[in-house]
């Protein structure tokens, strides 16, 4: 077991956090360790047993203290669900930062300095266990990690009965409960569906097994049913392999429990408190989500895909050869190849006539291949390459991941003209450049646009200056100019790839490193023995010298795919070199390179889109929630900074940067602040003594075009609801007037996104704005607002969809659109 000093070497490393929850038993009973007599005499007057007199236990900052204990007991078995999601390695990589975090909790109220003030024992035997999550997790030991949570969260429970009282105490466990049920979605996120099961059941065992059971039965049956039924739909969700079904019932638990959290306890304080940190919970699942699923393993199972497309296009130049038996062969090895690979499931699922299309292209190029028809060929290496981008576009929305297999592709395709210019095919060598040519002027797979965005001068090097002439030379038989231009579009797509994401260059370069495998394979098969193996040995140096970042993350990600990558890549050059079957070992390359992307994916960072999602619907949650108020009445700076904290982590997360910590800081402040102690909050958590802000509905205005009440002469009226449009999407004409009513939750803004209106129409926007610029810093100095009673009113006269969104709620995914039709 790593001691305390140990982690605290490791955690230097920047790490993120965990997930809420865990599948663990026990967690909800008390501590059976020496903490339970130490703590009970150290703290607790009147509070020894459950159904004791707690009127010596008063709410103020020790009761939120106890609940950013809560926080710790979520996250320790957060670290245990990665692992029973398959990530144990990201567990304890979690584990890591969870002592971390409890480290610099310093401060007379901070986390760590109570916890040992409380009880030495419960201090000392949470450590250790911790240390025995983090170290049970490296050694992929799931149920170890999840027995050493399981004494964590008991030591953290005793020191909370000590802390804030045995009712208070129960309120938190009830909570820890459902942030267990949480972490659920997240197993359905990244597809561990019998994870997502098993959370479910555990869950509900450690609820029967818990002393808030009865209590919760007692105080509100309708919350303990609500709980054990959406416990349930957990699991018949994750047995359907649904995961938005996961989603929708693992939030239905965590409700039930905040609902019945209130119920548990006269002061509503403690309740609230324990749901602003149960809402601190579920930033870090964010974070730790948008971390586990790497670039997203849809990303991975894409690259899969996308490996086919030059092994196809091989196959069609091979049939040209007069290699007929080997282009066979390459359709049927992709053939198996796709029968077996998780991109299958992935693909059947996301676009089930894109499937379909391209096995049905498959088999058509079999039989074309067969017959020696060279039309049949062409029209059925086209189906299989359009539907394999189709499937590309269904699995993967971001524009960097679709461009880097563009880019690879391309790669990949102008290596195969330089091969046929050296079999002396000048002509086809030229046909393949003027086909990538065609596809970049496209834009498939948004490559084009894509690479002009990241870099002008990229854009202009790699099509200017030798994508155009390498076609040229190819044309001309000019090898000289042939050489230079074709190592110009090479690098200039190399280069393009290593201003992406590492995660997502190595996908790329796994990629190109297949298509060359397959290309010494298909130089074998036409007795190039010599030249398959140098095209090998290049492919080896390319990955030595660092393939935009491939190397590094692979060896970093998984230390024996990364040795079995480069033995099966030597492997090729083997069989090239003494005449062995070059097609097998290139097969058995393809599978250390497939694993490597998806080792990759799963150890960088990815499911953005999911982890932005949790904390919108935190967002959400928080402004219909009875603490909303309890905050905002308690300290308004407090308030404030924790919206504004949710806001900008909710933007961090879809750019790619979010910081937990600030978010984690800025609710531990409002934990403070709802049991009147803010003053006692530890710092660097925002809140009482930021800049003053002093914005009310009284000291907002909403402009020229917002009126009260709805105009009798409105076409069309969308509700503005606390945290959405409704309608979301609206279809109207032109020429008519649509009002926009606030009906609930705060005041709203209605403001046109200036990139998603048509670009001949007139800006608009709640507050008469000239541009969206305008429209924020207005909404900043309390222009544009929408208050209740109060409607906005827009007559549209420009044709075509129009973009909006409410300025305070944008990261709670408060956005609509309007098209307008002639």
């Amino acid at each position: 077991m790593p001691q305390r000093r140990d982690l605290l070497k490791t955690v230097g490393i920047a790490a993120t956090g965990l997930l809420a929850g865990c599948p663990s038993q026990g967690s909800s009973e008390p501590n059976t360790a020496s903490a339970d007599t130490e703590a009970a005499t150290e703290q607790v007057t009147g509070a020894e047993t459950d159904e004791g007199d707690e009127s010596g236990v008063s709410v103020g900052p020790m009761t939120a203290v106890a609940t950013e204990w809560n926080v710790y007991r979520a996250r320790l078995y957060d670290a245990v669900a990665l692992g029973r999601a398959g990530a144990p390695g990201a567990g304890a990589a979690v584990a890591q930062s969870v002592f971390a975090r409890f480290e610099g909790a310093s401060g007379e109220y901070g986390a760590h300095e109570q916890l040992e003030a409380t009880s030495e024992s419960a201090y000392e035997g949470f450590e250790d266990a911790l240390g025995s999550v983090q170290s049970s997790l490296s050694e992929g030991d799931v149920s170890g990690a999840a027995s050493a949570a399981d004494k964590a969260s008991g030591h953290l429970q005793t020191a909370q009965q000590a802390a804030a009282g045995q009712q208070a105490t129960r309120v938190l466990d009830l909570l820890v409960l459902g942030s267990r049920a949480s972490n659920a979605a997240m197993a359905g996120t990244l597809g561990a569906f019998e994870a997502a099961a098993t959370i479910a059941e555990e869950t509900m065992t450690a609820f029967e097994d818990a002393l808030v059971y009865s209590k919760i039965e007692t105080a509100d049956a309708e919350s303990y049913e609500a709980f054990e039924n959406a416990l349930a739909g957990i699991g018949s969700a994750a047995g359907s392999e649904d995961a938005s079904g996961v989603t929708e019932q693992a939030r239905a638990a965590l409700d039930a429990t905040v609902t019945g959290a209130y119920a548990l306890v006269q002061q509503e304080a403690v309740a609230g408190a324990g749901h602003l940190a149960t809402m601190q919970a579920r930033g870090w699942d964010a974070a730790a989500l948008a971390s586990a699923g790497g670039p997203g393993q849809a990303y991975a199972h894409t690259v899969t895909l996308s490996s086919y497309r030059a092994r196809i296009a091989d196959a069609d130049w091979l049939a040209a050869n007069d290699a007929a038996d080997a282009a066979s062969t390459a359709v049927e090895n992709v053939f198996a190849h796709f029968e077996g690979a998780n991109a299958h499931d992935a693909l059947e699922e996301a676009d089930g006539e894109a499937y379909e299309a391209f096995e049905g292209g498959l088999e058509d190029l079999s039989s074309a291949i067969e017959n020696g028809s060279a039309d049949g060929i062409d029209s059925a290496v086209e189906t299989v390459d359009t539907n394999l981008v189709t499937g590309i576009e269904a699995l993967v929305g971001g524009e960097d991941a679709r461009a880097a297999l563009e880019s690879a592709f391309f790669r990949a395709r102008i290596a195969d003209a330089r091969e046929l210019y050296r079999l002396g095919d000048a002509d086809s060598a030229a046909t393949i450049v003027s086909d990538v040519f065609a596809r970049f002027e496209e834009n498939e797979l948004g490559f084009h646009e894509t690479m002009e965005h990241e870099s002008e001068d990229l854009y202009h090097r790699f099509e200017e200056e030798h994508l155009v002439a390498l076609q040229s030379a190819y044309e001309n038989d000019d090898s000289g100019a042939v050489a230079t231009h074709h190592d110009g579009v090479q690098q200039a797509l190399l280069d393009f790839e290593a201003a992406l994401s590492t995660a997502v260059a190595s996908g790329a370069e796994a990629d190109y490193m297949i298509g060359r495998a397959f290309d010494a394979a298909g130089l074998a098969a036409l007795s190039e023995t010599d030249r398959a193996a140098t095209v090998i040995q290049d492919t080896f140096a390319h990955f030595e010298s660092g393939a935009a970042g491939f190397h590094e993350a692979l060896e970093e990600a998984d230390e024996e795919i990364y040795e079995s990558f480069e033995s099966t890549l030597s492997d090729v050059r083997a069989a090239a070199q003494d005449g062995g079957d070059v097609t097998s070992a290139a097969t058995a390359f393809n599978d250390e390179a497939i694993a490597a992307a998806y080792a990759i994916a799963g150890s960088a960072g990815g499911n953005g889109e999911a982890a932005t999602a949790i904390v919108q619907d935190v967002f959400a949650t928080f402004e219909e929630a009875r603490v909303h108020e309890m905050l905002e009445e308690a300290d308004h700076d407090a308030y404030e900074n924790f919206e504004a904290a949710l806001s900008d982590y909710s933007q961090g997360l879809t750019n790619g940067d979010g910081d937990p910590t600030v978010l984690a800081d800025a609710t531990r402040t409002a934990q403070f602040a709802v049991v009147g102690a803010v003053d006692s909050a530890p710092s660097g958590s925002g809140g009482h003594g930021s800049e003053e802000s002093e914005e009310t509905e009284t000291s907002l205005s909403g402009g020229p075009n917002v009126v009260e009440g709805v105009p009798d002469d409105a076409d069309h009226v969308v509700d503005m609801e606390a945290v959405a449009y409704a309608p979301e999407e609206l279809t109207v004409s032109v020429g008519d007037k649509v009002a926009w009513e606030h009906v609930g939750g705060e005041p709203h803004s209605v403001t046109a996104v200036a990139d998603e209106i048509p670009s001949d129409a007139t800006y608009w926007a709640s507050g008469g704005f000239e541009s969206e610029s305008a429209a924020r810093e207005g909404w900043e100095n309390g222009e544009g607002a929408v208050q209740s009673g109060q409607s906005y009113v827009h007559t549209f006269e420009t044709a075509g969809e129009h973009g909006y969104v409410c300025i305070p709620h944008e990261a709670a995914g408060m956005v609509g659109t309007v098209i307008v039709e002639e």
